[in-house]
């Protein structure tokens, strides 16, 4: 016999074809929610107009609050999709997160210039990056009870 032919014969492994699979999947997963969501503040900022409160300061509060809410959701989407990557040096990832979210807001706000009715204010990306902000706060305050709760004896 000839000793080659005694090898057995290797055949190409699916583990690569089901790591990228299992990638792909994974990402989407991390990545569609911020995406969906960026998509989400997109169509409510090409409106030409949004209802209005009764009040000035109810109009104020609510608009606002909304613009905190919405990046802070948007900063929080982000950290959960750069979960693989926060590993090391969460706050430099938080960071991250805040100034993603601070730059779509730019964007959002350059947008509005083009929208009928509507117009740009680098007031509102300081209210975005401040709801980006609270929100990474937040999650830092979260994550430091979460250690803290291991921590102890059971």
């Amino acid at each position: 016999m000839i000793p080659a032919m005694n090898k057995k014969r290797i055949r190409p492994s699916t583990t690569t074809a089901q790591q990228r699979r299992l990638l792909f999947s994974t990402m989407i997963g991390r990545w569609l929610p911020p995406l969906v969501w960026m998509a989400v503040i997109f169509v409510f900022s090409a409106q030409p107009s949004l209802p209005h409160a009764p009040e000035l300061w109810l109009e104020l509060l609510v608009k606002k609050g909304g613009h905190a809410w919405a990046y802070g959701v948007l900063a929080w989407l982000y950290w959960r999709a750069l979960r693989p990557y926060r590993k090391s040096q969460p706050a430099v990832w938080r960071g991250v997160c805040i100034a993603l979210a601070v730059m779509y807001a730019l964007s959002d706000e350059y947008h509005q210039t083009f929208v009928p009715g509507r117009n740009g204010n680098l007031l509102d990306v300081v209210v975005d990056g401040l709801g980006a902000g609270i929100a990474m706060g937040l999650e830092r305050w979260r994550s430091v009870r979460v250690r803290a709760g291991r921590s102890r004896p059971v």
